[in-house]
């Protein structure tokens, strides 16, 4: 398909649930409003909050909704005097309340994209922006300084890949709760220490690590009652940044720990409509990818996908049921 024939391929989901009720579709290509980017869409990453969403739902979204929050394409159109230019490669994180990014064309807003410099290929970046985004802000939120203990709760996911190498280069001593199977990519990422989330007496062992005080500070990734579980790990007025929300805290527990907490949301960006905040996600993904170019930070592994119903509903299952390791890509045209 191409924007010349006004058409345009997209996966949709028709309504919220476990099955994930997708179907392909033919729709009109977007049209192109001011200060916007007709982009032709190379590379949409899924991630867990993809899955999730494709399953519980969204209060925003209207169906059948287009899923897909990062991709990567190439600008196709743009008015006068708007940049990037045509040809541009650009990288961006979508709106979380509007229709994603699985299409082979998308109207996006100028000021948020990240043009992707030629070191770095479509499919290694676009690997890079909710993770990676909500990396920089956790750490940012935390205030992290050389010599201060960062614990990072559920650290095979894919936003500890990001935090552990930019914890590293600030100096601090990281450590990574993660199943065994995964410990050594950690350590490899530069984890000083990756504890057996599964293994019996994991306390004592932080205890032999670092003493009583606690963790000066924690990166919490899954929320509910982990992040209650991990405040009993934190030292007193330590500081601890939440990804999924939190439980209520006992009264004991609160005064207890006097915890300074930050709540991490890169979609806030959009469902806040703070221009400031929407321009400062374009300098975060600048910010990932002259890293990755300069190899400062370590992009994840990839699982390149068909753009076809039955693979993008495979790889939704397993962000489910599985950690993954390598990135679901999903290509969804060839360049």
């Amino acid at each position: 398909m191409s924007a010349v024939n006004n058409s345009m391929k997209v996966i949709e989901l028709l309504q919220a649930g476990e099955a994930f009720d997708l179907q392909c579709a033919e729709r009109q290509v977007p049209k192109l409003g001011a200060n916007e980017l007709l982009v032709a869409i190379d590379y949409v990453a899924l991630n867990h909050v993809d899955a999730r969403l494709a399953q519980t739902g969204f209060s925003q979204w209207q169906y059948p909704h287009v899923l897909g929050l990062d991709a990567v394409g190439t600008v196709v159109d743009a008015p006068k005097g708007v940049f990037p230019n045509k040809g541009s490669r650009v990288l961006f994180n979508a709106c979380l309340s509007q229709q994603g990014m699985l299409k082979e064309y998308a109207v996006v807003p100028s000021h948020c994209v990240s043009v992707i410099p030629d070191e770095v290929p479509s499919d290694v970046a676009v690997s890079l922006p909710n993770a990676g985004m909500a990396a920089l802000i956790a750490l940012n939120k935390l205030q992290l300084q050389s010599g201060e203990s960062l614990l990072i709760n559920s650290a095979q996911g894919a936003v500890a890949h990001f935090a552990i190498q930019y914890a590293k280069q600030q100096g601090a001593q990281v450590y990574a709760f993660a199943q065994k199977p995964h410990q050594k990519r950690l350590e490899k990422l530069g984890a000083d220490l990756a504890f057996d989330c599964e293994q019996e007496g994991v306390c004592e062992q932080i205890k032999r690590e670092i003493g009583n005080a606690g963790f000066d500070c924690i990166i919490n990734t899954q929320g509910g009652e982990t992040f209650l579980e991990d405040l009993q790990h934190l030292r007193f007025c330590g500081r601890i940044a939440c990804l999924n929300g939190f439980s209520t805290i006992p009264e004991q527990l609160l005064f207890e720990k006097a915890p300074n907490i930050g709540v991490v949301s890169v979609s806030g960006a959009w469902l806040s409509n703070s221009l400031c905040a929407q321009q400062h996600l374009r300098f975060m993904g600048e910010q990932l990818l002259q890293d990755v170019a300069q190899k400062r930070i370590q992009a994840p592994e990839l699982n390149i996908i068909d753009f076809e119903v039955a693979a993008v509903r495979d790889a939704l299952s397993m962000l489910l049921t599985q950690t993954c390791t390598k990135r679901p890509i999903i290509k969804i045209r060839k360049v």
